[in-house]
């Protein structure tokens, strides 16, 4: 495999983990030294096991792109949460937090909207049908073994939600020698951090366990306030500790048991009337695999999961003295105080790898889910629905033609009364030594989520009977790599995705023909009195209405260049461009997707020392239509440095410092846009936009020991 397609990254310390890995093809195999320089690198680390786990290595093979983020790159600049990994470690990835560590985020994909990636835990998803926005904001970064990165349309074997990629949290690996970690840390917005793991052999089988807590004081969430605004600082206090075991039961079956709970607390500020407002999250991801080896030919993985995610959701506002007017607070409102939301996902995954012998092999799976979700906050009712899916895939890595990969897949989706089938084929073609080519092709689905189903809120109505989005994709890259002492690697990558059928917000108020839709929504919304009869409209119906399909496109066209290098004395660099455009039905740049994306790393590792730099730069991006006249707000063109080094403070390695200093010039940018109205009873100061705030500038320094 070139060097352009296994490692995209200057910091990728860990490449000969990832190239191990994709070398593992039995269900029990166990793959060769991993070093890890915090543990003296001694240690090996046994990964890959399971056909669902060496899949993003298998799909790779047959022309996806992949990219891999590894647990020695995260802890050497002492990434706090997953998200800060993914903004400055994936090209074509763009990232943008609302206030920081463990807090939502937008992401883009080679142009995508946010809800068009699936996000995984150990091969588990994590988006939820109550939401399709992303949920990583309670993945503290110490417990990855390492972050895989599919590009393109994942659909025939991940499902909904895939349209883009898929990104997966791959959990600390076993291994057979006992050996753990214990870091402490902290950052300059009063921020602590501990977490350790342990790992080794135990009876018949290996475990790993896990565990970390996180608290800060957060940072000044926005950049502008209404003064009855209080609660400025987004806090977050958060609890993560996981178990896993695998064991094998005679020479060809092994079970693999794994468990992971998060208690988190996380402040959600607002601009205008906040004087409190928490979410509190109780969530658990469990799952139990059954991997068979029934024959010389013939892999088989049963997996049952189940997710559980639980929030309580708190509000207290501020009311400004004279009914809203007047300065100063007067008296606080609680609004909610332990308000429910939450869902529970669980289900079956069945998968077979089949080699008969001859030019082909064969994958086939089964996937069966079971959903409910309930959410008082936005009103969702509870509700409970199943999924199922077949799918089954043919290829052949070579034989056929010398150098050519071929795959060719199929899955049909049934949900409720809806059904849905979709395809996928990929190829490699490694033309010389030097050169390859290699494709993505197919379609994907989005599913409607529980929001879009059955929402009873004030100003919105579900609908029922709404249809999935459909996604077509194109990912087309040529590559190569040149040994000329040092290795150089290249990939210039084209990727277009069309959506269709999409699922929008039909507004009681829309521009050049309000009376129809006032009409429909005076019987939909009979709450909202008209407060000025005489008026053509109810000036009320602005903001509220429906979901339905709507005609148009969604169209995403643009392509991406990298170049890597490895000096092969320790130095490596990467650089990435992605040009896109993601176009609206109207023909407009989508809200929150960035015109252009660029990021440059450069590191260098000596054996008790080493440093590391990482800049991300995002171009153009627009808002969405901000309500009062406002309209479309730019934003971006912002820049984000960070350095890292670390040391070995003893011979054996055992004693590592490690510091980063993020956003080195304290760049000031946004990462969202918004506008504040007057709210009646609370504070009536006039209107305002706001921009949230990306992360100023912050040190952050750990202290690890390794045993």
């Amino acid at each position: 495999m070139s060097f352009a397609i296994t490692n995209r990254h200057a910091l990728a310390a860990g490449v000969s983990l990832f190239a191990l890995c994709m070398g593992a093809q039995g269900a029990l195999a166990q793959t060769g030294p991993s070093p890890e320089p915090e543990s003296g690198g001694d240690v090996v680390v046994i990964v890959g096991q399971t056909i669902e786990e060496t899949l993003p290595q298998e799909l790779e093979k047959f022309g996806n792109d992949l990219e891999v983020v590894t647990s020695d790159e995260i802890r050497n600049q002492v990434y706090v949460d997953a998200q800060q990994a993914l903004q400055m470690e994936i090209p074509g990835l763009y990232v943008a937090t609302r206030g920081g560590p463990f807090s939502y985020m937008d992401i883009s994909l080679q142009g995508s909207r946010t809800q068009d990636m699936l996000l995984l835990v150990d091969g588990v998803r994590i988006n939820n049908r109550l939401y399709s926005a992303t949920m990583s904001d309670t993945l503290p970064a110490s417990m990855i073994e390492r972050i895989e990165v599919l590009k393109g349309g994942q659909g025939l074997f991940y499902g909904t939600q895939s349209i883009a990629g898929v990104i997966n949290f791959v959990t600390r690996g076993y291994t057979d020698d006992f050996n753990g970690l214990v870091t402490i840390g902290g950052d300059t917005n009063d921020s602590i951090h501990m977490d350790a793991y342990v790992r080794g052999q135990l009876g018949p089988g290996n475990y790993v366990l896990f565990a970390s807590q996180d608290k800060t004081d957060g940072f000044e969430t926005y950049d502008s306030w209404a003064p009855s605004s209080t609660d400025r600082d987004r806090s977050a206090d958060l609890t993560n500790y996981g178990a896993k075991y695998r064991f094998d039961l005679g020479e060809n079956i092994a079970i693999d048991a794994r468990y992971q709970h998060t208690d988190a607390r996380l402040d959600n500020t607002g601009v205008r009337a906040v004087a409190y407002q928490k979410n509190e999250r109780d969530e658990d991801i469990a799952s139990l695999g059954i991997d068979i080896e029934a024959a010389e030919w013939a892999e088989i993985l049963v997996k049952g999961y189940w997710h559980d995610w639980d929030s309580k959701y708190t509000t207290i506002r501020n009311r400004l003295a004279n009914s809203g007017a007047g300065p100063g607070v007067a008296s606080q409102v609680v609004l909610d105080m332990d308000t429910y939301w939450g869902f529970e996902d669980k289900g079956i995954n069945a998968l077979a790898k089949l080699t008969p012998g001859g030019p082909f092999e064969y994958l086939i799976g089964y996937d069966y889910q079971t959903y409910s979700g309930k959410d008082d906050v936005l009103l969702i009712a509870e509700q409970e629905e199943e999924v199922h899916a077949p799918f089954a895939q043919i290829r052949s890595d070579g034989t056929l033609i010398d150098g050519l990969a071929l795959a060719l897949g199929v899955r049909h989706n049934k949900t409720g009364g809806t059904e849905h089938t979709v395809w996928n084929a990929n190829a490699r073609y490694d033309i010389t030594d030097w050169l390859y080519a290699q494709g993505n092709v197919g379609t994907s689905f989005l599913l409607p989520t529980a929001e879009q189903l059955y929402a009873i809120e004030s100003y919105e109505i579900g609908n029922p009977d709404l249809e999935p989005e459909e996604g077509e994709n194109l990912n087309f890259s040529v590559g190569g790599q040149v040994n000329a002492g040092p290795t150089f690697g290249w990939q210039v990558t084209y990727f277009s995705r069309d959506i269709d059928n999409l699922i929008g917000f039909q507004d009681c108020l829309q521009d050049g023909d309000p009376y129809d839709a006032a009409i429909d929504c005076s019987l939909l919304f009979p709450q909202f009195a008209d407060p000025i009869p005489s008026t053509a409209y109810n000036e009320f119906f602005t903001d509220n209405g429906f979901f339905i399909n709507t005609d148009g496109t969604v169209e995403v066209r643009g392509y991406e260049l990298l170049g890597t290098a490895d000096f092969n004395n320790g130095f490596r660099a990467m650089l990435s461009y992605t040009d896109q455009e993601t176009k609206d039905p109207n023909g407009q740049q989508r809200a929150r997707v960035p015109l252009t994306l660029a990021k440059a790393s450069l590191s260098y590792k000596a054996d008790s020392w080493g440093a590391d730099f990482s800049a991300s730069w995002t171009g153009d991006v627009n808002s969405s239509n901000i309500a009062g006249g406002v309209g479309v707000v730019e934003f971006g063109n912002y820049m984000v440095v960070d350095i890292a080094g670390h040391v070995f403070l003893d011979p054996e390695q055992k004693h590592k410092l490690t510091a980063r200093l993020e956003n080195v010039f304290d760049e000031e940018y946004r990462t969202s846009v918004g506008r504040s109205a007057p709210l009646a009873g609370y504070d009536t100061t006039p209107a305002f936009v706001f921009g949230f705030r990306g992360v100023p500038q912050t040190l952050h320094i750990s202290y690890s020991y390794a045993f």
